[in-house]
């Protein structure tokens, strides 16, 4: 497996990356509203990149058309944005992703459009919480799967949801998608040795009903086989030099989340 270790001074260009991506997030998601299309965030994201001299991850990859992926209620991921105008009770996943000085930042948020149902609301809280329980299983000398396995446990414990099989984490670098792929599901203890200079994308997709899914017409957006609704978060963090990670994608390098799971982060970035 070809995967990429990264020194410090790398790192520290991703940061750069990924606090685009955390910062354009926080504007994308500060204008989630009934009547906002799709379409329109995308615009934000592409303003954003301009102002801070980054490029888009997506557009062009693979014949992507666009700047972010915009998926809607049964739409798990990689949903192309649209004219549709947001209805209250929407759940709206946005996955962005920039690029700064050859470097990638990778994540995704799920929000809910005006008041949501309480089910929604719960599916988009336990799907984030199994990300960052992904993250803080991250330790030097463990194994990937201690991830996976960390996600699917926090997932299954708080109800009956779907855990995407054909989709998952993986590495990222100087490419957004590289080795190791990352699964969120599965045994502890199984694939690489996690080491210094590792950084991943973790990213969660639940439904509220079964783990089905196919690929819409356009080749494309994802949706529940169900028609079930979904949730999608993600995060890129590395485990840096100091052997603790950090989340290069968090506007606050994951201190929050991580210090009330126990998890110390990096200062190495701060």
């Amino acid at each position: 497996m070809n995967i990429q270790y990264k020194t410090l001074d790398q790192l520290k260009l991703m940061r750069k990356a990924g606090l685009v991506v955390g910062q354009a997030l926080e504007i994308m998601r500060a204008a989630v509203a009934p009547g906002v299309t799709s379409l329109d965030l995308d615009a934000i994201a592409a303003d954003f990149l301009k102002k801070n001299n980054a490029t888009p991850s997506f557009l062009n990859y693979h014949g992507y058309p666009n700047v972010i992926c915009a998926s809607v209620n049964q739409e798990v991921v990689h949903g192309i944005p649209n004219e549709r105008p947001m209805v209250e009770g929407d759940v709206m996943s946005i996955d962005f992703g920039a690029i700064v000085e050859g470097w990638h930042g990778d994540s995704a948020i799920s929000v809910g459009v005006g008041a949501i149902s309480p089910e929604n609301q719960k599916m988009m809280d336990v799907c984030e919480e199994s990300m960052w329980r992904g993250i803080a299983a991250a330790k030097v000398g463990g194994h990937l799967t201690d991830l996976s396995y960390a996600i699917e446990q926090y997932i299954i414990s708080q109800g009956k949801y779907g855990i995407l099989r054909e989709y998952g984490g993986h590495g990222i670098g100087t490419e957004m998608h590289q080795e190791p792929h990352l699964l969120n599901y599965g045994p502890a203890g199984m694939g690489p040795e996690l080491k210094p200079g590792l950084a991943l994308a973790v990213e969660p997709m639940i439904t509220r009903g079964t783990e089905k899914m196919r690929v819409l017409s356009d080749e494309w957006t994802v949706v529940t086989g169900d028609g079930s609704y979904a949730a999608h978060f993600e995060h890129s963090f590395a485990l840096l030099p100091d052997g603790k990670p950090f989340v290069l994608t968090a506007l606050d390098g994951g201190r929050a989340r991580l210090g009330a799971l126990g998890v110390e982060i990096s200062d190495l970035l701060s």
